[in-house]
């Protein structure tokens, strides 16, 4: 086991930049955007509609203060030799546009060929996790759990592919239900090397039967 000294993230987000918000100012905010809606944030419905959202916020948005470079700085190296790819797939993807601020839903895959050291598979599920619990586009995404895990790893290639329904897209302006994006990043191997990329494709495009639940 060895602790890999991790580089420092790029990843800045305003938030580093300004002070938060208080709880208090949060809630407010809430509350003007319930009476712009039309609605009394006084009623009691509403009442305390304001500090659920901010709790809710505080769990969606929660990668904001994890840094997932951290996450991977821990690796194996008792292997027995395996230099075969590692794959992690139909990884549940739960995030937020950050154009409208609704959820984007739906699976992602992660594969890696290790170098010699391998990480926990916890590990690239919850790097994944981080960058979801922000607000994000799906390209960008996929870029930084793909990159992130080079990075940090420095292994023979990473593959990452997302698929996701928008609800930006399926419940308001163009209301097309049922419309999933593919994204898809590839490094080193998997990039370079059509039969490693067509393997890692293979395997999780296979079947699924007896893995639910």
């Amino acid at each position: 086991m060895n602790k890999i000294s991790p580089a420092p993230s790029a990843d800045l987000s305003i938030a580093s930049l300004e002070p938060r918000p208080s709880r208090d100012e949060a809630e407010a905010a809430m509350r003007t955007l319930l009476r712009w809606a039309g609605d009394n944030p006084n009623r009691e419905g509403l009442i305390d509609t304001p500090s659920r959202v901010v709790r809710a916020y505080e769990e969606f948005f929660a990668g904001y203060d994890t840094d997932p470079v951290e996450l991977l700085a821990r690796s194996f190296e008792e292997t027995d030799g395996y230099d075969e790819m590692v794959v992690l797939r139909d990884i549940r993807l739960e995030s937020h546009c950050e154009h409208h601020v609704v959820p984007i839903i739906g699976r992602a895959h992660i594969a890696y060929l290790p170098a010699g050291r391998v990480v926990g598979i916890s590990k690239l599920a919850r790097v994944l996790e981080v960058y979801a619990k922000r607000l994000q586009i799906q390209e960008k995404l996929t870029a930084q759990v793909a990159n992130c895990i080079n990075d940090v790893l420095k292994p023979k290639g990473v593959a990452v592919v997302i698929e996701a329904a928008h609800q930006c897209m399926t419940t308001r302006g163009i209301h097309k239900p049922g419309v999933s994006m593919v994204t898809s990043r590839m490094l080193g191997a998997f990039r370079d090397d059509p039969s490693t990329r067509r393997e890692f494709l293979a395997m999780i495009a296979g079947p699924r039967a007896g893995m639910e639940g």
